[in-house]
């Protein structure tokens, strides 16, 4: 997931009462800042409006229709002097791209004098904030406002901003695979498929059945079988599970890989147990591991608001993703969280070379054998950054989510499966509040911090009430980012 993958439309609004030359200088150096970011940039050149700026209106119908027929991600205006306000409204009236927007102005060429030629882009901004109120288009403010596009700052916003993009626009169109139904135990893994819907993605079911019967028709010699099961055996110590179980991982990757890309399939939902164990004879954590870290998140239990943080989580950071359980307290440090999963985190979040193994928890239960519950992916997390994100429904069906940032850090306490120690400021404090707004025990998780791209695609271009720890008011977005 690149850069490259997102393509933002870029008006640059002049207003001819200012230094024409210091508007094009502005409008250079905004695409030469954006260049080595890998951003695809759509702008009008010099022959299409005059210094490829927008002013009058007749620029902005030519703006306008560049961006709709490129089928721009999102909009950076930059006001490379006052600007036009009037060109600008009419540009995203005319575009009609549901998209986000980030503001911005160039600051000054050096402290004012009397025969400084001045671009007043400071006050500018203002207008073209006030203007895109008035006509009901949500948008963004640079975290520094006023700059130069030289500065790291601007680079910094245009990444904050291309986040921001990639999650709004890539959830709206998302396809999650929903293979299997969720333990009938777990009604925190229950969800409105319609409303998910009308939120962006669409729901694609497939039977277990019928992946079974897939994976049944792969023979062990094939050649892709055999890549797969190579590429296995590289991507953790397998001394601990069996080669007819290796074997299954490796079917079970490539029909899911396959499935997948016939249905546009952006991440996973598995009904993980018991069916599987008991039908197929693997746990599939070893392949669910293995597509978090190909980017196709796959949520556990057959959760799909879980596969939605996941989605959501990985889009902003472009890191693998994993779903945990708020699995347990430290007993001796209350701020201090195990991150817990039967055995299903990416390899890249490990301190130490993986280990496949034996599920502890269903031998000892009854509901499979030893031999049937081969998969579990043995790690303990490294030393980290971390986001948290989970976005779920109330009792309404109305949409929530929470956003926490953290880290992970080594510690002593060790257990079986996936896990790690997740350090989280005042966390008493917020394990009551995600009790008292009905957050469930799934949260995604990345090894990156970007709550503050989760915040503002979340909150303010999807709608949702959006929970972190320090809020002192509950579930409303606010403009100043919290993280």
């Amino acid at each position: 997931m690149k850069n490259s993958s997102v393509k933002i439309g870029f008006i640059p609004t002049n207003r001819g009462f200012f230094d024409a030359k210091l508007a094009s200088q502005m409008r250079r150096e905004v695409i030469e800042a954006i260049k080595p970011m890998g951003i695809e940039l759509v702008v009008p050149n010099e022959e299409q409006t005059k210094m490829g700026c927008v002013e009058t209106i007749q620029d902005a119908e030519v703006c306008a229709d560049l961006f709709r027929r490129e089928d721009v991600d999102g909009i950076l205006i930059a006001a490379v002097n006052f600007g036009s306000e009037q060109g600008v409204a009419w540009t995203i009236k005319k575009a009609q791209l549901d998209v986000p927007i980030m503001i911005f102005a160039c600051q000054e060429e050096e402290a004012l004098t009397m025969k400084t030629k001045r671009r007043d882009a400071f006050c500018g901004l203002l207008s073209i904030g006030d203007v895109l109120r008035q006509i009901g288009a949500k948008y963004s403010v640079a975290p520094k406002a006023i700059g130069y596009p030289r500065e790291g700052s601007f680079r910094d916003s245009m990444e904050w901003f291309v986040g921001v993009c990639r999650v709004v626009g890539k959830i709206k169109l998302a396809r999650y695979g929903q293979i299997g139904a969720r333990p009938d135990a777990f009604w925190t893994c229950r969800f409105d498929e319609r409303k998910l819907q009308r939120l962006g993605p669409t729901t694609v079911t497939l039977d277990l059945s019928e992946m079974i019967a897939g994976i049944d028709k792969f023979s062990d010699g094939d050649a892709e079988v055999k890549a797969a099961l190579d590429s296995i055996e590289g991507y953790a110590d397998t001394s601990g599970v069996g080669k007819n179980a290796l074997l299954k991982f490796a079917k079970l990757e490539i029909f899911l890989k396959k499935w997948g890309e016939e249905n546009a399939i952006d991440a996973f939902a598995i009904q993980c147990w018991t069916s599987i164990e008991q039908n197929l004879g693997i746990c599939p954590c070893t392949t669910m591991s293995r597509l978090a870290d190909m980017g196709i998140p796959a949520a556990c239990e057959a959760d799909i608001l879980g596969t939605l943080s996941m989605h959501a989580l990985q889009l902003a950071g472009r890191h693998p993703v994993a779903l945990a359980d708020w699995n347990n307290l430290h007993n001796e440090d209350d701020d201090l969280v195990n991150l817990w999963h039967c055995g299903v985190f990416p390899k890249s979040f490990a301190k130490d070379q993986p280990k496949l193994g034996i599920h502890s928890i269903f031998p000892a239960a009854g509901a499979a054998t030893e031999e049937q519950s081969h998969g579990v992916v043995n790690l303990m997390v490294k030393a980290s950054p971390a986001t948290l994100a989970r976005i779920t429904q109330d009792g309404d069906g109305q949409w929530k989510a929470l956003i926490v940032e953290g880290s992970f850090e080594e510690n002593s306490a060790c257990t079986t499966g996936s896990y790690g120690w997740c350090r989280i400021k005042n966390l008493p404090k917020l394990y009551r509040d995600t009790l008292l707004r009905h957050f469930p025990h799934h949260v995604a998780v990345s090894q990156v911090h970007v709550g503050n791209i989760l915040w503002e695609a979340l909150g303010n271009y999807m709608e949702l009430p959006v929970y972190h720890p320090e809020q002192s008011q509950a579930g409303v977005y606010k403009t100043e980012l919290p993280f």
